[in-house]
């Protein structure tokens, strides 16, 4: 049997380009350059308060230029005093989430105790480190990590690069695509001296102006009552801040927001 010849439509040493030329398209979620499109997540902030830390995250998931999700759930508790926010490719995020989780509880049953926080930031750093071949391949997960330090009874926060590098943070950390409006934000507005309720209102605004300016960051949306997720982590323990709070908090920037643009004083 002959091998074919391509004279003119010779689609070269490309396999996939071969199939696609004669109308098999390989991978349906694929786009035209042969890259999965898998959905991302995007922004989320964490900061110091006299009590604690705050947690927040917006809830866009987004797969190229296509909102995948909506309500996505960036900011999971870990524990009972700590939780990770997670931003780039949802699907490694979120199994390196549960596998933390279990890890966490794992040791809680057999040695009856909690894992100190530190320890805590150095067994997820081994997990993100574990992604770094899926990372290689655009597979990026980088999140954040905070606590309450029982033993130096404050908050601490962490944060990550893609090799498993761990970084201690005194004040505040962003990630995701809007990380640079978020945390500039966050950075004007942060004192030492922050309340929890000034804390939650301070991530709240930091997200709302990284979605005004990325748009793979979702704002808040009131018509579906969806508003990002935020938590708070003090010596009591993980909570999560209701909705209706976090909604009063979102009418106050809009109407700062109407005050600023009719030039009126706030």
């Amino acid at each position: 049997m002959a091998m074919p010849f391509f004279l003119d439509d010779n689609p070269g040493a490309s396999f996939l380009d071969l199939l696609r030329r004669r109308g098999a398209e390989p991978f349906a979620s694929c786009d035209m350059s042969g890259q999965l499109s898998v959905p991302h997540a995007t922004t989320c902030v964490a900061l110091r308060f006299e009590g604690g830390v705050v947690m927040a995250g917006d809830r866009r998931a987004t797969s190229g230029n296509l909102i995948s999700h909506r309500t996505m759930e960036k900011v999971v508790e870990a524990d009972r005093f700590s939780g990770v926010a997670i931003a780039g490719a949802a699907g490694p995020a979120m199994e390196m989430i549960k596998l933390f989780q279990l890890q966490l509880e794992h040791y809680e049953k057999v040695e009856g105790q909690l894992l100190s926080l530190e320890g805590k930031a150095n067994q997820l750093s081994m997990l993100v480190r574990g992604n770094l071949p899926a990372a290689m391949q655009g597979m990026v997960v980088v999140p954040i990590f905070a606590g309450y330090d029982l033993a130096v009874g404050a908050g601490r926060l962490w944060d990550y690069d893609p090799t498993g590098g761990r970084y201690e943070e005194k004040e505040y950390v962003a990630t995701g695509s809007g990380s640079l409006h978020a945390g500039t934000v966050v950075k004007v507005g942060w004192r030492s001296s922050l309340g929890e309720d000034d804390a939650i209102r301070l991530a709240v605004h930091a997200l709302w102006e990284a979605a005004d300016a990325d748009s793979a960051t979702g704002g808040p949306d009131a018509l579906r009552g969806i508003y990002p997720v935020t938590a708070t982590i003090t010596s009591a323990g993980w909570s999560r801040v209701e909705d209706s709070r976090l909604a009063a908090i979102v009418d106050q920037i809009l109407a700062d927001q109407r005050a600023r643009n009719a030039g009126e004083p706030r």
